[in-house]
Formats: structure tokens, C-alpha cells, sequence
């Protein structure tokens, strides 16, 4: 009989990660203020998400998505100041035993490692607790810097998608990125 892994409980005990700089952890009202400096920027939101026009629009984003199901949603805390710097989160597929990473990162943190350290601690968990086959992550393709990161943390091209979604009213191209379980007990990191 296979090991039924519960990905809620496990999500539920792991709310908090720690890495060597930062903390992940659930998102709070109190994080409109450093949100909405990033979420408000055209350049940090422009693949990502709809620019939020003022701080009630980053309410409404923490309240309805991050805090209305709270479980694999992570805000990155940077540890030395405190400050909540951006977002990542691992969506799960339990019956196919896979994940999706997604993350957005405040524009003043960009070229520091930051964001392939949040992701790597999302791959222990996905792959050494949870147990996944494979996880996954698109980026558009005019969004180079979104995939270096994905190689950064061992993910390889898998295909690109030419008019795979719709994007603030047009299509765009994106790339799929995936490691595998396999892939990932081979790491280097």
C-alpha cells in the first residue's frame, strides 16, 4: 500500500521556513504598506500581476488571496530589517503528485540571490517532505530574468508555449521550466 502524504498538514506545520536570509512566512495585513511598494510598481508587476493602483488594492490581494487560503503562500521576509520584500508560493497537485512555484520579488531586491534562495526552500520542502514527482514554473518569455532563476534552482527548459495565455489583453508566449524528483537527488546546491 502506497504512503498517503497529506500536502495540507505538511503545508499547515511548515507555515514558516527559514533560510540564511530570509524568512518565509504567512502574509499579514501588515505587510500592505511593503507590498503595495512593489505591487505598485509597473516594472516588478508588468509579467506578474495587475499593477495595484493604491493600498486598498493590495488589501484586497492579501485579504482574498494570501490570507483566504493561507496554505503554500509565503510572504519573504528579509531577516535583517524585517521587511517584507515579496512573495512566493508552491500550489500543489496531490493526485498527480506535482507543484507550481510562482513568485514576485520588490525591484530593490533583484540580483541578490534572494529569490533562488525563497524558491530552493520551497524545492526541500516540496521534494523531501512532500514528496513530489516534479515541480514546475511558466514565465513569460520577454521575462528572461524569471527564468534564470528557475535554472539557478536546477529547473530545466521543458518547452515554450507560443500564444499560451492571455495577458492583460494579449496573447503572450511562455516558457515551461520543471524538475523533476530525480533530477532533484542529483542537485548540486
Amino acid at each position: 500500500m502506497e504512503e498517503i502524504i497529506n500536502i495540507p498538514l505538511l503545508f499547515a506545520e511548515n507555515t514558516v521556513l527559514e533560510t540564511t536570509r530570509l524568512r518565509l512566512r504567512p502574509l499579514r495585513m501588515t505587510d500592505a504598506k511593503d507590498m503595495y511598494e512593489y505591487a505598485s510598481d509597473e516594472e516588478t508587476t508588468r509579467y506578474v500581476f495587475q499593477q495595484h493602483r493604491n493600498l486598498a488594492d493590495t488589501q484586497f490581494a492579501i485579504a482574498n488571496y494570501f490570507m483566504a487560503e493561507p496554505l503554500g503562500k509565503y510572504a519573504i521576509e528579509e531577516k535583517k530589517s524585517s521587511k517584507m520584500i515579496g512573495t512566493i508560493d508552491l500550489r500543489v497537485d496531490a493526485t498527480y503528485g506535482r507543484g507550481e512555484l510562482g513568485y514576485t520579488l520588490n525591484k530593490a531586491y533583484w540580483g541578490q540571490g534572494i529569490m533562488p534562495e525563497a524558491a530552493f526552500a520551497l524545492l526541500v520542502l516540496g521534494f523531501d517532505k512532500m514528496k513530489l514527482v516534479s515541480i514546475n514554473a511558466y514565465h513569460n518569455l520577454e521575462n528572461a530574468k524569471s527564468g534564470r532563476v528557475m535554472e539557478k534552482i536546477g529547473m530545466k527548459k521543458v518547452t515554450e508555449i507560443k500564444s499560451s495565455r492571455l495577458w492583460k489583453g494579449e496573447l503572450i508566449d511562455e516558457a515551461l521550466y520543471m524538475i523533476t524528483a530525480a533530477d532533484w537527488q542529483k542537485r548540486t546546491m
